[in-house]
């Protein structure tokens, strides 16, 4: 196909003028999600660089659509491809409760080692919030990606290998653990928490954030959570001494980032009643998940709430809800989650022009009460369909 590969050379990320982005449709409401994105996208590609960068579109399957196209849900071939172009987007696949398939995006996270989860919370102007004072918040969440309770380690109520794994913990290491308990691990280790750390450090550097944050549940879990949060110290204070000013040791410093850290359940209360004090928090898998949507709901929901999973080299971009299948094919569901990821992956790619030019639409459009039915119904308005929406944006760049 036509376009070049995304490459990686001398330890730096080079995007080409007309890249090859490979792209994910995803299931439920992923089509019609996933059709904005690229429209708008390609609108403000356009418009910033006047026809001297273009993408070139690649779609890979996973999901339903992988699974009756090949016989599976996660052909080796969309792997590979990922891999081979560095830099992907897709929207939000089908992930069973229970029973059935393992996650398909967990397992993409594991197996590319996109070991960042990177969530931004910001407020838009005229979106309905439960804040007196949603401007204020502006945080992004670094959420450790592949271990965790999302390294997926766990045994089933009554089945041998549970049962060997209990009286193993019993017997042997005195834990007390009744006989219909289903058994999970939660692995944290001092690398992969590290460079967690120093990508949300790396991040907080560049965008100019004022605090970073370590998020943990450590006076429960002191060898886990505590870990995570002293392994973090030691490395800022290893890597970063003279870019960082730690909490309790000195004063916020225009130039540097203050560090602190709080407990998971104190910083749901933190969000809330001061969420001017903090920028860029790092945390565990777990936390991050329940941080993120909850910061979501405090600048309009998920429907806002982009995502982005990051390796050292490697990027995968998507919306953070789910796939929403009741309203599939029904025109109506908000694209601009999915619209925010391709913003991130933008500045990724460092197309920041293009980049500016959607975030000022979206700002705009929604000062014009152009909203889709998720935000109309809590404004009293009539809403725009999906399709209607998207060209207002695009309208708008």
């Amino acid at each position: 196909m036509d376009g070049q590969k995304v490459y990686v050379e001398n330890g730096v990320l080079v995007v080409p003028d007309e890249p090859i982005i490979p792209f994910i449709r995803g299931d439920g409401t992923g089509p019609e999600i996933m059709e904005s994105v690229r429209a708008v996208i390609d609108a403000a590609v356009s418009k910033a660089y006047g026809g001297k960068r273009r993408i070139h579109w690649k779609e890979i399957l996973a999901g339903e659509k992988a699974l009756k196209e090949t016989g599976e849900l996660l052909p080796k071939e969309t792997i590979d491809a990922i891999k081979e172009h560095y830099i992907a987007i897709k929207g939000p696949l089908t992930t069973p409760v229970g029973g059935g398939y393992r996650s398909l995006n967990v397992t993409l996270r594991q197996v590319l080692d996109l070991y960042a989860n990177v969530r931004p919370s910001r407020y838009f102007p005229g979106v309905p919030s439960p804040l007196k004072h949603p401007e204020k918040v502006n945080m992004v969440v670094f959420r450790e990606n592949t271990e965790d309770v999302y390294a997926g380690i766990e045994w089933k109520m009554g089945s041998e290998e549970c049962e060997r794994v209990r009286r193993f913990l019993v017997e042997e290491m005195g834990a007390n653990i009744p006989e219909d308990s289903g058994i999970g691990i939660k692995p944290i280790s001092k690398f992969r928490s590290q460079r967690l750390v120093r990508k949300a450090i790396e991040y907080a550097l560049k965008k100019g954030y004022h605090t970073l944050t370590l998020m943990h549940k450590g006076n429960i879990m002191k060898y886990t959570e505590g870990a995570f949060r002293d392994w973090g110290y030691e490395l800022l204070r290893n890597e970063y001494s003279d870019k960082v000013v730690f909490e309790g040791e000195g004063e916020r410093t225009e130039g540097k980032v203050f560090v602190n850290d709080r407990i998971a359940d104190n910083m749901f209360q933190q969000i809330l009643l001061r969420p001017d004090e903090y920028g860029v928090i790092a945390t565990t898998n777990l936390n991050g998940d329940y941080i993120s949507d909850a910061l979501a709901a405090l600048v309009g929901g998920l429907g806002l709430a982009a995502g982005a999973n990051i390796g050292d080299y490697h990027a995968l971009f998507e919306p953070v809800h789910g796939t929403a299948p009741k309203y599939a094919g029904k025109n109506v569901i908000n694209p601009t989650a999915g619209i925010l990821s391709g913003v991130m992956m933008l500045e990724y790619m460092g197309w920041m022009e293009a980049a500016k030019l959607i975030e000022d639409a979206i700002v705009r459009t929604f000062e014009q009460k152009k909203v889709t039915y998720d935000l109309a119904r809590h404004l009293g308005i009539e809403p725009l369909s999906t399709t209607e929406y998207t060209q207002a944006l695009i309208d708008n760049l």
